[in-house]
């Protein structure tokens, strides 16, 4: 009798276990970047799935898969998230490989560029299959970047913009970029560097130019690469604009553009409600609405400029 108890008492055991695990929600996290550079970001994605009722640990689970600065790893990697059959993968800032690994489980992306130039969705407000998403999308601020450069550093003749050949996003900010000259009058020089090697050779190049200075285009490679090329920069001494504030934080002079974490916030968000039952389709593609100016008056000062007054009133984040 009793060894029938236990075994009663073990299967009721056995079916309350199943059902607790059927309660908790599995989400694939696919980054090119490494654990240590994108701690902030997923702390970000939690705090979006928290929104929605969603805690790692209680009633989720999240699958990391890091691509530690490998793009060939992702497709890989995007791949054993679909064999495991999360319930939605949020793929950050390289989403093509997700995309190409699935088209029935729900993608939650963050980009920094236009999603429909970039070929993820047809339509901002209709995102078309199982992808939606949320971009810092900078594009677009090519131009008033420059002028924000220019207006710290006015002697600035030579300008460029360094974009990673071999990404995808390299076409659509240059095309961007070639708007951008009509509009200041002057050329923008595109230097590539593919690799952290290459870095150097890039600024370098620039260097040799009197007066020059230098715009860093959007790319999940030079985004989990901010201390180096903030570095190389100073090094050379070649004044410097990026997209994101965290190049600021490393070291680097100057950013303008929407921020990177909330991007993250607003992909957990909507993951959260893809659990609850929404559709991709029917989620409409977030963009930003705020875009923060970063100065860093150490960066200045080790170039010899002084920040305008005028710059600095207009600044959402001085760091000294």
């Amino acid at each position: 009798m009793r060894r029938r108890e236990l075994i009663a008492g073990l299967g009721v055991s056995l079916l309350a276990g199943a059902a607790r695990a059927a309660d908790i929600a599995t989400i694939g996290f696919l980054s090119s970047r490494t654990l240590e550079q994108g701690r902030t970001l997923v702390a970000a994605i939690r705090n979006g799935l928290q929104e929605g009722g969603f805690t790692e640990g209680r009633n989720a689970a999240i699958e990391y898969r890091w691509g530690n600065g490998e793009l060939d790893r992702l497709p890989a990697l995007a791949a054993d998230l679909v064999a495991r059959k999360v319930d939605v993968i949020i793929a950050g800032g390289t989403p093509q490989s997700a995309k190409a690994a699935t088209t029935t489980i729900p993608i939650v992306f963050t980009t920094g560029l236009d999603p429909v130039a970039y070929g993820l969705v047809t339509s901002l407000s209709r995102p078309n299959g199982n992808l939606t998403g949320a971009t810092f999308y900078s594009g677009a601020l090519i131009g008033k970047q420059m002028e924000l450069l220019r207006e710290l550093y006015p002697q600035a003749e030579s300008l460029a913009m360094l974009v990673k050949s071999d990404s995808p996003s390299a076409g659509p900010q240059t095309r961007d970029a070639k708007v951008a000259e009509a509009a200041l009058g002057r050329p923008i020089e595109i230097l590539n560097a593919v690799n952290e090697s290459e870095f150097d050779a890039a600024f370098a190049s620039l260097r040799k130019r009197p007066n020059s200075a230098m715009l860093v285009s959007v790319d999940p490679y030079f985004d989990s690469h901010a201390s180096q090329l903030s570095a190389v920069a100073a090094r050379h001494a070649v004044p410097t604009i990026y997209n994101v504030r965290e190049f600021v934080a490393a070291g680097g002079l100057l950013s303008y553009g929407a921020s990177i974490t909330e991007t993250y916030r607003h992909a957990g968000v909507y993951a959260g409600r893809i659990l609850k039952g929404a559709r991709p389709a029917d989620l409409p593609i977030i963009l930003p609405t705020r875009f923060d100016l970063a100065v860093n008056l150490r960066a200045a000062k080790a170039l010899g400029l002084s920040v305008p007054p005028q710059l600095l009133a207009r600044a959402d984040e001085v760091i000294e």
